[in-house]
Formats: structure tokens, C-alpha cells, sequence
């Protein structure tokens, strides 16, 4: 662990397996932080809070700068890392490295922009300002998909803005957060920061949730667990942000650029096997182009290669554990039972020994879905691809938007008027119009709805982790 500046093991003298999901294979240990632990990182936060917090924007960017320098100098380092514990293809490993470096780039320049702004007064005797100031120390709690990219995407703004904080990272993917440590302390960070611990979540959340000290949670995963911390937070009525589960409808529309949709479709879909919170889950097409749409799509992912992140052919690596694993396989019988066709794909397999790692899905895509299937009703985090037809742009919209779920949604047409009309429509955070890969460091992210609160990135990002301040003067 890293806390107050210092690499160290954990209290409890125990360590946690790190192994690779494609074979089993033992990468590595983590120390496995404790209670205690976890308060020795917030006082440290703590005590830092107050040197940080006054530090000049321009310092503060100066080490972000660094960082991201640093950052893409040893991106292969990071991504070879990352691939050994989390399996996604290295191409793909090197996409998030330079992906989530952006955000350390553009937040180092945002550090010198935290504005005020003065108020009219009403009256001759009084002037009012309006100040912006850090929260004070945040949690940061990320997951196993993306283990370097929503790190950087956190503690960049925070600690742009002057916050101080404590990382927790996904216990089956902390050695890309110990690389990315590494490189912050390099790129001089002053001590106690950030802190970096992994462990238990029940048990770092809790102490987290419970210490008045730390004053904001930034959290990345389940709906379950973001209801969960919204509750607990309000204990001490804690600044929170949550980024939770999605449910991604695509619409396509009869005018639509059909090679233009099939390769939204695969850029949504498939990268990071379908294990990414903004993935498609659902695809709605219009009849009379259905069959044209299934065939092209049926083309290109029959070409999809099923393997080894390191294996420089692979285009999807394995499903991340045998528990995710077996929530595919359940989707997809379900998903038969109730009436869906296999246009290709429908199996997986194990390789190795090891019983909870070594699993790959093949691509699929599943023709005649309909909404009393669980997958067309919950996140399958898989690559899988349900289908199913709407006759009306009313009859889309409607379907599109009838979850719980806020998060991402794509629509492909070339009417202009049809896009501004369902995209303003649309119930999401995150459309992308005639576009699969809509993610960008300069632009917000975050949903609607059971999707969560606030958002990530662009220049609303930094403001997740600014309290404002109104001063009165009186003359």
C-alpha cells in the first residue's frame, strides 16, 4: 500500500492473489489493508489537506503534467500490467492507458482555471464575491474494467482542485493502481496526498463512510453498492458522486448508414468483451432493415478472435471470473427459453486448471429478443448481442427509455431532424449520435436516473470536488 508517502505492507501482515483471469495464474500479492490501515490513510489525507489546499494551481498542474508524462512514457509498462490482471486485449490496455491519461492532462490545465465571479450588489455598501474551494479529503472507490482510466478519471480532478485523497481499487485488479502510484510519487507528489489501499470493501468503506474527515465518495460500479454508499453517506451528509450500472439501448432507424450502425455496434459492444458499463445491451432496429443490419453485423463479428490479451490477434480477451461467466450462460438460456435464435456465437469455454479463471465467451448475437428476457432488463456484461424491431420512432423511444437505468444510449440515422428529436428525447447521459465510442477526457460523463449522480470529466468534472463559498462584504 501507499499511505503518507510510504510503500508498506498491511497491519494485518495479509496479502491478496492477484491472478490472470485467462489462465489462473498467479501475478502477483497485495497487501490486504485493514481498518487500520484505512485510518492511517485518512490521517495522512487529512493532515496534507490543509498544505495541498493552498498549494497554487499552477504548482499543483506542474506534478499533474509530470504524472501524465510519465503516464504515456511507460504506457506498455502499465498495459502489460494491466492485461496480466484484468485480460483485455493489450491493444486495448495500451487504448486506456492514453485514454485515461487524458484526464491527468486535461485536469493539470484545469487547475489553473478554478474561477469566482463577483455579484452585483443591490446595495452601494456592499460587494459580493463568490469563491471556489476543494471539498477537503475524498475516497475514490473504482472497479476491476478499467483499473487505470477510472483512477486517473477521479483523482486527477481531485486533486487538481487541491482535494486530498484515499484510493481503493478493485482487489482483483490492483497492480496497474500500483504502477500508476508509483509514477505519481515519481512525478512529485508531496506526502499523504494521495493514498492508495486495497482490501476488504466492506471494511475500508465503512471507515471511510464513517470519518467526518473525508468529506466526499467517488464511486464507480453497481447500482447496488451506489444505493448502498448514498445511505451510508448521509451519516455525515458527505459530497458524493456515483457512476453505477447502465443498460446502453442502440436504435437504428430504416435511414440509417448501415455500415456506419454495424461498426457503432462493435465499437460499443465488444470492447472489453462487453464488460463496460456504457456497452450496448439491447440493439432496436426497424423492421424493413433488420435482416440487411444481422447480416452485416453476423460478417463482422464472425471475424472477432477469442483469446489471451497478449496474444497479438486476440481481439476479446477472457470474461473477467467463472461468477461472470455463468451470469452470461443464465442470460442466454433464458434468453432461448423465452423465444431468441442464435444468428452465431452462443458458447463459451475454460481452458486451464484453475476453476474461477480461464473463461471466454465466443461473440453472439441473439435474433427475436424480447422484454421479458433478463438480458433485455439488466446488464449481461458480456458479449452479447440481443436484437429485436420497432416500426415507429415513438415505439424506439419508448423502448429505449423504459428502465431504471440512465447511463448510455446510441442512436444511428442520417434524418438530422430525427436525431436532434430522439437524442433530446432519450433518457440518458450519454448519447452518441451515428457514434459507438462516445467517451472523451474534455466531455462529461455520468447518467440519469438509477445510473447515478454527478459526472466525470470536462470542465464539470472538477467541480464534483469544489465547495462554493459566497462572501458578503459590507463597506
Amino acid at each position: 500500500m501507499f499511505i503518507n508517502g510510504e510503500w508498506r505492507e498491511s497491519s494485518s501482515n495479509e496479502w491478496i492473489d492477484v491472478n490472470n483471469p485467462a489462465n489462473g495464474d498467479l501475478i502477483g500479492k497485495m497487501a490486504k489493508g485493514t481498518t487500520s490501515d484505512t485510518s492511517d490513510a485518512i490521517d495522512a489525507a487529512h493532515r496534507s489537506f490543509t498544505s495541498w489546499s493552498k498549494t497554487p494551481g499552477k504548482d499543483r498542474s506542474r506534478i499533474l503534467r509530470k504524472w501524465y508524462e510519465l503516464i504515456i512514457k511507460h504506457k506498455e509498462d502499465i498495459a502489460k500490467i494491466m492485461t496480466s490482471e484484468q485480460g483485455k486485449p493489450m491493444k486495448e490496455a495500451i487504448g486506456e492507458i492514453i485514454y485515461g491519461a487524458g484526464f491527468v492532462e486535461w485536469y493539470a490545465e484545469e487547475a489553473k482555471r478554478i474561477y469566482g465571479e463577483t455579484i452585483p450588489s443591490n446595495s452601494n455598501n456592499k460587494r459580493i464575491l463568490v469563491h471556489k474551494q476543494p471539498v477537503g479529503v475524498i475516497g475514490a472507490i473504482t472497479p476491476w474494467n478499467f483499473p487505470a482510466a477510472m483512477i486517473t478519471r477521479k483523482i486527477a480532478p481531485a486533486l487538481a482542485a487541491g482535494c486530498t485523497a484515499i484510493v481503493k481499487p478493485a482487489s482483483a485488479t490492483p497492480l496497474t493502481a500500483v504502477k500508476l502510484f508509483e509514477l505519481l510519487e515519481e512525478a512529485g507528489l508531496p506526502q499523504g496526498v494521495a493514498n492508495l489501499i486495497v482490501g476488504s470493501a466492506n471494511d475500508i468503506g465503512e471507515v471511510l463512510l464513517n470519518d467526518e474527515r473525508v468529506r466526499k465518495i467517488t464511486f464507480t460500479g453497481s447500482t447496488k453498492v451506489g444505493k448502498m454508499l448514498m445511505e451510508k453517506s448521509s451519516k455525515t451528509v458527505k459530497n458524493i458522486s456515483l457512476e453505477l450500472g447502465g443498460h446502453a439501448p442502440l436504435l437504428i432507424f430504416e435511414d440509417a448508414d448501415l455500415d456506419k450502425a454495424v461498426e457503432g455496434t462493435m465499437s460499443s459492444k465488444f470492447r472489453n468483451g462487453g464488460q463496460v458499463c456504457i456497452a450496448t445491451n439491447r440493439v432496436y432496429v426497424q423492421e424493413s432493415i433488420k435482416e440487411k443490419y444481422l447480416s452485416k453485423l453476423k460478417e463482422k463479428v464472425g471475424i472477432l478472435t477469442v483469446g489471451n490479451g497478449f496474444d497479438n490477434d486476440t481481439d476479446i480477451g477472457p470474461i473477467i471470473d467463472k461468477e461472470g461467466y455463468d451470469k452470461i450462460n443464465m442470460h442466454i438460456k433464458d434468453a432461448i427459453d423465452k423465444g431468441a435464435s442464435i444468428v452465431t456465437g452462443g458458447n463459451g469455454k475454460h481452458e486451464g486448471d484453475c476453476n474461477d479463471f480461464g473463461y471466454f465467451f465466443i461473440p453472439t448475437i441473439l435474433d427475436n429478443a424480447n422484454e421479458e428476457m433478463i438480458m433485455m432488463n439488466e446488464e449481461t456484461f458480456g458479449p452479447i448481442v440481443p436484437v429485436t424491431t420497432f416500426k415507429y420512432e415513438d415505439e424506439a423511444i419508448k423502448l429505449a427509455n423504459d428502465t431504471n437505468y440512465g447511463l448510455a444510449a446510441y442512436v444511428f440515422t442520417e434524418n438530422l431532424s430525427r436525431g436532434f428529436k430522439v437524442t433530446e428525447a432519450l433518457e440518458y447521459g450519454i448519447v452518441g449520435l451515428n457514434d459507438g465510442a462516445p467517451s472523451t477526457p474534455q466531455a462529461p460523463f455520468g447518467g440519469f436516473k438509477e445510473s447515478g449522480i454527478g459526472r466525470e470529466g470536462g470542465h464539470l468534472g472538477i467541480e464534483e470536488f469544489l465547495e462554493v463559498k459566497y462572501i458578503s462584504i459590507g463597506l
